[in-house]
């Protein structure tokens, strides 16, 4: 049983905490694991810390003001699902733990990874469109159906959701970012129509739990809560969390997107321009080699004795009369 909670306050924001074991477990087992891979490969730079603003940021998702005031206002909740579906996997796929992890193994290691990653199974799970529809079903899912419920009134349920949201973003990202060795490389032009369509996808919900019914009204009726605001307005204050914050969070990842695309642009320009330069090498080698042959002609044709004019010739009326054909 959780205990009673009083009102949101800025004292309470400081104070309130709760001990998650699940989630401290998952985050000292991710860290440990990550920190033998970064010692053992030499990583060091942006991804390290961007592993621990990722393993930082899961806690606070969970153990602080926003773990414990999840299980009372919707609002809250909302602003950890987009902790945990959107901000916590950004910077762990953008941690390059894939890369981390094979730089770390031994050259059989590394080839068995190789292979799983070529594998069918991969291909199919970490492909944009797969780990896309992912990221856009589970909001609604977890919304709409009573695994909203469920994961409030059930701990095993809460925890397994936790880790699940973490999961299905991480492979967004994975397959979006594709900073790590991925089972295909897609172009980033494909990742800026998925986010538009992403973005619309979220704003209907938003929509949906604004204006639509409300969600686990008898659960929330339960706790009476005689504070903060109303049931109807703490839904809104949620669907715009979801539907402005998740946007507006998103915008770093367009950025990283933007210069990902920028890149292979310039990489592919690059190629383009590396090919012609072959064939326009290639084209003057052969134009050499045609001249080189066509030179002794030439020198023949220029060192081959003038035919001597006859007397007739220089006289212009004869010349015109005895032209020779």
């Amino acid at each position: 049983m959780r205990t009673e909670v009083g009102p949101l306050t800025l004292q309470a924001v400081l104070t309130s905490w709760q001990f998650d074991a699940v989630s401290v477990v998952v985050v000292l087992a991710l860290a440990v694991g990550y920190g033998w891979c970064v010692r053992r490969s030499g990583l060091r730079g942006r991804p390290v810390w961007c592993f621990g603003v990722s393993m930082v940021l899961w806690l606070l998702a969970t153990v602080s003001m926003v773990g414990v005031y999840a299980y009372v206002l919707f609002w809250v909740r909302a602003l950890q699902v987009v902790l945990l579906l959107l901000v916590v996997p950004f910077f762990l796929a953008s941690a390059t733990p894939v890369t981390a992890l094979r730089a770390s193994l031994p050259a059989a290691g590394r080839d068995r990874l190789d292979r799983l990653l070529a594998g069918r199974v991969a291909r199919v799970l970490l492909h944009p469109a797969t780990t896309s529809i992912a990221m856009l079903g589970t909001p609604w899912l977890l919304y709409l159906t009573p695994w909203y419920t469920a994961a409030l009134q059930q701990l095993a349920v809460a925890a397994a959701t936790r880790i699940l949201l973490v999961l299905i973003g991480f492979g967004y990202f994975y397959a979006r970012l594709q900073a790590d060795p991925v089972p295909r490389r897609y172009s980033q032009l494909i990742s800026l129509l998925i986010s538009v369509v992403e973005s619309i996808g979220d704003g209907v919900l938003g929509i949906v739990l604004w204006l639509g019914p409300l969600i686990a009204p008898a659960y929330y009726a339960a706790l009476h809560r005689d504070w903060g605001p109303s049931a109807r307005m703490d839904q809104v204050i949620g669907a715009g969390v979801l539907w402005i914050l998740g946007d507006v969070l998103g915008v770093p990842f367009l950025i990283v997107l933007m210069r990902a695309l920028s890149a292979d642009e310039k990489a592919h320009a690059a190629e383009v321009d590396a090919e012609l330069d072959r064939a326009e090498a290639a084209e003057a080698e052969k134009t050499k080699e045609t001249d080189t042959v066509d030179e002794p002609r030439e020198t023949e044709a220029a060192e081959e004795p003038a035919r001597p004019a006859l007397w007739w010739e220089a006289d212009e009326q004869l010349a015109q009369r005895f032209r020779r054909h």
